[in-house]
């Protein structure tokens, strides 16, 4: 029956309206429905850099699984945010899950946050790691003559880059990597985690990074660089999984940090051999505080054994190890050239050590056959201060090369307790000269005692690097997610 006084097509306008309603209306409450399924997270962390844009990984198709890849997510993610860099940054959230991915690489001006209960895990699928050339102060990979995989988070020629969270963790799954390295399996050097290459203002805070397939954290050729509380964890027996890495890199800040680890905690860095030589990028304006490590077959801060660019400027202060073979250890050989000079280390505190110091100038590993014999290091202004280990096998083994000494070392106001089974001889020094004060047990006679009254001889700068008048800003953001 036609409504009474309406023409046929006023009718039917009004019928089309009503149906319209209905599909408004319909999808209203499925967006309603959706919007309740939504999640609004606000987070708060301090950064060199604050971000004006912020998307979740969700957003490019992200699946939390653990057996999905995200790789294209996580790479389309990053060069659509890429697009804020001049206008405020970007960050990209990672909330709660398992996000498995193979390597991708960072933007400038830009933030990667993780969800405490985040984790990123590494593709165990090869082909998910593109391999690059091997670095120029190497002249060779390390695990293989030919070149390395991509590390896991990788970034090249950036500046303004963070990664943090809420100690969210980034997995690595090594263990897959390892069996193949000790198989001689790998055609090309293992990834690392994180690196960056010719970088600079770079911030790495507030994770956990387990497992890595080698070397933890790498940044080369880079500067203005922020290392802060983060955790390292791999098996003591994982091989190469260096904590710390700063390679031929300038004004880098390491602190607040617990590694346990299967190499050297932090191992400083600057090319190999006649490779190292030629690029001559020295490692210089370091300073490390408030470390704790864990390595019972290497040493809590190591200085080389690649490190024919040159390091100089090391400040160490506040270290604890325990279980850890040495705590501070100086690795170099014939051929390698370049320096280790200026290096400051003071209150350290150390159980259970094999060495409390090391210094050897025969660590025989080299890139290739055509290194330089005659190309000697310079290790000279060491300086030691106010060290108390118990435990100890042997207090030092300080081994410099016959017509190139070890030149200007300075230890003072140190106790080391000996272990129940020590061995006989507490110091075994060759090729070494210097100077010690309050040190017990006595020394070697090649490091004289010059009295109480020059305990506090060892150097020690009070002025600070550059590095540590850079302030965190305190950032916010909001961000909804499924």
């Amino acid at each position: 029956m036609e409504l009474l006084g309406m023409s046929p097509m006023i009718i039917q306008v009004t019928r089309i309206a009503t149906v319209l309603v209905l599909v408004a209306l319909l999808l209203g409450l499925r967006g309603a429905e959706a919007r309740k399924g939504m999640i609004l997270d606000s987070f708060e962390y301090t950064a060199i850099s604050c971000r004006g844009h912020t998307a979740s990984i969700t957003d490019f198709g992200g699946v939390g699984d653990g057996k999905t890849s995200n790789t294209k997510a996580f790479q389309d993610a990053v060069n659509h945010l890429s697009q804020y860099a001049s206008d405020g940054g970007a960050q990209l959230y990672v909330p709660a899950g398992q996000w498995l991915t193979g390597s991708f690489s960072l933007a400038s001006h830009f933030t990667l946050y993780l969800h405490k209960d985040a984790v990123l895990l590494a593709s165990q699928d090869m082909k998910e790691w593109p391999v690059l050339k091997p670095l120029p102060s190497y002249g060779r990979g390390r695990d293989a003559a030919g070149g390395r995989f991509t590390s896991f988070l990788f970034g090249t020629n950036l500046t303004d880059v963070i990664v943090t969270g809420a100690n969210g963790t980034i997995d690595g799954q090594g263990a897959f990597w390892w069996q193949n390295f000790h198989k001689g399996k790998l055609k090309y050097t293992r990834p690392y985690l994180i690196e960056f290459m010719y970088s600079n203002n770079i911030q790495i805070s507030n994770v956990t990074l387990l497992n890595s397939p080698s070397w933890n954290v790498h940044p080369v050729y880079s500067s203005n660089i922020i290392v802060l509380g983060i955790t390292i964890i791999a098996p003591v027996t994982s091989p190469n999984t260096d904590g710390i890495n700063p390679d031929s890199c300038t004004n880098v800040r390491i602190e607040d940090s617990y590694i346990v680890s299967g190499d050297d905690c932090i191992a400083v860095k600057s090319g190999w051999d006649e490779y190292g030589i030629s690029f001559g990028m020295p490692t210089k304006q370091l300073v490390i505080r408030r470390l704790t490590c864990i390595s019972p077959y290497s040493a809590a801060i190591a200085l080389g054994s690649e490190m024919s660019g040159g390091i100089q400027d090391v400040r160490a202060e506040d270290i604890t190890a325990v279980h850890t073979e040495s705590g501070v250890r100086i690795k170099t050989a014939r051929g390698r050239g370049g320096f280790v000079k200026d290096i400051y280390v003071k209150g350290m505190t150390l159980h259970t050590m094999k060495w409390v110091f090391w210094m050897t100038g025969n660590y025989k590993a080299h890139a290739d056959n055509h290194y330089d014999p005659n190309a000697l290091p310079v290790i000279q202004g060491i300086n030691y201060r106010d060290i108390v280990a118990d435990n100890v096998s042997m207090a030092a083994r300080l081994e410099g090369i016959e017509g190139d000494p070890f030149t200007q070392i300075c230890i003072s106001n140190v106790t080391i307790g000996m272990a129940a089974k020590a061995r006989k001889v507490q110091w075994t020094c060759t090729d070494v000269e210097g100077i010690t004060s309050g040190v017990s047990p006595r020394p070697c006679d090649l490091l004289p005692d010059q009295g109480p009254k020059k305990i506090t001889a060892c150097d020690f700068p009070a002025e600070p690097l550059s590095i540590d008048t850079v302030v965190l800003k305190s950032c916010s953001f909001r961000v909804k997610h499924m």
